[in-house]
C-alpha cells in the first residue's frame, strides 16, 4: 500500500510539526501504525522511505519512543499507542521547558546578569528620551505591553477607557491589580459605566481599584506620571487584531496628562 493511500500530505505535514519529527520518520511511523506489527523491509515498501535508511529511521523512532522493537527472527516493529506517544512528547517537553527556565533563573543570580543590567542602563542614559517610544498592533501585543508597565508600578496607575474597555481590562488584569495593590500602587479608572453589567462589576472590584463614571472619549494608560500606552482608535466596532497602541516614555508630557486627568477626576 503506497504512503499517500495510507494518509495525506497535509496529515503528515501536521505529525512532523506536532512531534518533531523528519519526513521519512513520520512516513514510517504512520505506516507501522496502520499494520501494527511489520518488518523494515515492508515498512520501507508501505512509506516510499529506502530501505537503505528504514533501519537508521527505525532506530531514531525507537529512541524517541514510537516504536517497540520485536524480539525473534526475523526482526520486527510494534507500534506504540498514539495516546501513549503523546503523553511521552509532553513529559519531554515540560522537562525541557522547566530545564530552560532554571538556565535563566540561575542566570538572574550571576555577574553576567549584573553587566547585562549595567550595559542597559548605560545605553538607556544615553538615550534621547525621544527616541524611547513603541507600537504595537493588535491587542494581545498591546495588553502584553501594558502588563510589563503595570508590573513595574510604583505608585499610581491612571486608566482611561470605554465601556468595553473597561470590562476587558478589569477580567484580563485582575491578577495583575491584586498584585499592585499589595505594593500600594493606587488604580484610578475613568470608564462611562452605562450597562448594569460595568455597574455591577465596578461594585466587585472596589477593593482593588478605584472606578468612577467619566466618559473622556479616549483610551490611555499613564503609569507613575512618567510612561503613557495610548490607543490610537475607539474600540467600538474594531476587530481586536486591528487594535493600534503606542507606548512613549516621556515624564514630561505624562506629568501634565496626568495633571489634567486629576482635573476632571476631581469635579
Amino acid at each position: 500500500m503506497a504512503m499517500n493511500k495510507i494518509v495525506s500530505d497535509e496529515l503528515l505535514k501536521k505529525l512532523r510539526s506536532a512531534f518533531n519529527l523528519n519526513i521519512y520518520e513520520a512516513r514510517v511511523w504512520v505506516a507501522l501504525l496502520s499494520k501494527g506489527v511489520a518488518t523494515a523491509g515492508e515498512l520501507s515498501d508501505m512509506s516510499d522511505v529506502p530501505r537503505s535508511r528504514s533501519y537508521d529511521v527505525l532506530e531514531s523512532l525507537e529512541k524517541k519512543g514510537f516504536v517497540i522493537m520485536k524480539l525473534g527472527r526475523p526482526i520486527k516493529y510494534l507500534a506504540v499507542r498514539p495516546e501513549e506517544i503523546v503523553k511521552r512528547v509532553k513529559k519531554s517537553l515540560q522537562e525541557k521547558v522547566e530545564d530552560e527556565i532554571k538556565m535563566v533563573d540561575q542566570i538572574q543570580g550571576t555577574d553576567v546578569f549584573k553587566e547585562l543590567n549595567l550595559l542597559f542602563k548605560n545605553g538607556i542614559d544615553n538615550v534621547d528620551p525621544a527616541s524611547i517610544a513603541g507600537s504595537f498592533k493588535g491587542r494581545d501585543n498591546i495588553y502584553d505591553h501594558l502588563t510589563q508597565l503595570l508590573n513595574n508600578a510604583e505608585k499610581e496607575v491612571i486608566i482611561v477607557t470605554t465601556n468595553e474597555g473597561l470590562l476587558r481590562k478589569l477580567d484580563h488584569f485582575k491578577s495583575t491589580f491584586k498584585k499592585l495593590k499589595a505594593k500600594n500602587v493606587s488604580i484610578k479608572i475613568a470608564a462611562p459605566l452605562n450597562t448594569d453589567k460595568t455597574k455591577q462589576i465596578t461594585e466587585e472590584y472596589k477593593d482593588l481599584c478605584k472606578i468612577k463614571n467619566i466618559d473622556m472619549n479616549a483610551r490611555f494608560v499613564i503609569i507613575d506620571a512618567k510612561d503613557i500606552l495610548f490607543m490610537v482608535n475607539h474600540d467600538k466596532n474594531l476587530h481586536q487584531n486591528s487594535d493600534v497602541g503606542i507606548w512613549v516614555s516621556t515624564p514630561f508630557f505624562a506629568s501634565a496628562l496626568n495633571t489634567m486627568f486629576e482635573s476632571v477626576w476631581e469635579k
